[in-house]
């Protein structure tokens, strides 16, 4: 069945955490909040911090409407685009203003850390001393950007960045909601761009089910999708390392390169499946954790491989592939940083 293109961030509104029990990965946060609601503690600030896209403005929604907190009494503000010393202001004269409905008037703030310093002094004296129906919360990517002045007045919370089982678990569950299927290894690739954040992968998930065919998505429909590398020009350069055949890794090098792959994207799948092979190597015991991260396919080459692999498969070739992924795109020839971690550990 062909599906109609969606709006892109669709998935992302439709499937955001609604109560703190819709919340994944962040249990230590949620437990404390709730179990400080309950017992009528509420803060008079907070501080989120942590990656992009791990739930800090979905908790602080949940947060505002578990204390009472009703749409008319909630005030979001983007502290990328009003950062100035009068949006202080604004919000230093608006706090004095009783809630219409609730017994709490929430500011929630993002990027906090984007604030002016002028602007964080005027803030400063209201966050200290804020009336007793205001509550805020701050969020911020970049918990070292926001002054210790601040820190020490709000109670703090940090958010973990989604670990790729769990981004695995959740884009299979996203899919099934909306009537897909996807392959083990599809879902291992959607984990893996989507970097440690949940909103990432409903991004890649709202691109690929838009323009796929059929119910049941695989791997080579998401790289033809993404523009990802074909999983076996990774393949490819793992064995061009094990058997120290320079030109088969050169030649997968190229080919991603002529398909027009990100070439930071490719380091980055190739130093994955690296670090897996040296650990199998080393026979340090995490076969059963690498076997939970990738198809049964892979997990099989990566085994027989590994029985190949000699002592020269060392930590200093995970160390020119990191370098690698790293340098990629920096220069005007984006696989030249590939090219050469190849080239020093196939000597």
């Amino acid at each position: 069945m062909k599906k109609e293109k969606k709006t892109e961030g669709v998935l992302y509104r439709k499937y955001r955490p609604q109560k703190f029990s819709d919340v994944i990965g962040q249990s230590h946060i949620v437990q404390v909040l709730e179990g400080a609601i309950k017992l009528g503690n509420i803060s008079h600030a907070y501080l989120f911090s942590g990656p992009r896209g791990t739930g800090k403005t979905s908790v602080a929604r949940i947060l505002s409407r578990e204390i009472g907190t009703s749409a008319n009494d909630l005030v979001e503000m983007d502290a990328a685009s009003n950062r100035g010393i009068d949006d202080a202001r604004e919000i230093r004269e608006s706090v004095n203003t009783l809630p219409f409905e609730s017994r709490y008037k929430v500011y929630i703030i993002d990027e906090v850390h984007m604030l002016t310093k002028d602007a964080w002094n005027a803030f400063l004296k209201t966050l200290e001393e804020p009336p007793q129906h205001v509550v805020f919360i701050l969020a911020t990517t970049e918990l070292e950007k926001v002054p210790e002045t601040v820190i020490s007045r709000c109670q703090t919370f940090s958010f973990k960045q989604p670990n790729q089982a769990t981004l695995k678990d959740f884009a299979l569950t996203i899919a099934k909601l909306e009537g897909a299927v996807l392959e083990p290894a599809a879902a291992e690739l959607v984990a893996l761009l989507g970097d440690g954040s949940f909103r990432d992968v409903h991004g890649i998930l709202e691109k690929v089910l838009s323009s796929t065919e059929g119910k049941r998505v695989t791997r080579e429909e998401i790289e033809l999708v993404i523009g990802a590398p074909k999983a076996e020009l990774v393949r490819d350069i793992l064995e061009s390392l094990v058997e120290k055949d320079l030109e088969k890794g050169m030649k997968a090098i190229q080919s991603a390169a002529t398909a027009n792959a990100e070439m930071k994207l490719f380091a980055k799948l190739i130093l994955e499946r690296l670090r897996f092979l040296f650990l199998m190597r080393l026979k340090a015991g995490m076969n059963e954790y690498i076997a939970n991260q990738v198809s049964e396919d892979d997990f099989e080459f990566l085994k027989m491989l590994a029985g190949k692999a000699g002592t020269s498969l060392t930590a200093d070739v995970l160390l020119r592939f990191i370098v690698a992924y790293e340098d990629s795109g920096r220069t005007s020839i984006p696989e030249l940083a590939l090219e050469l971690a190849l080239a020093d550990s196939c000597k």
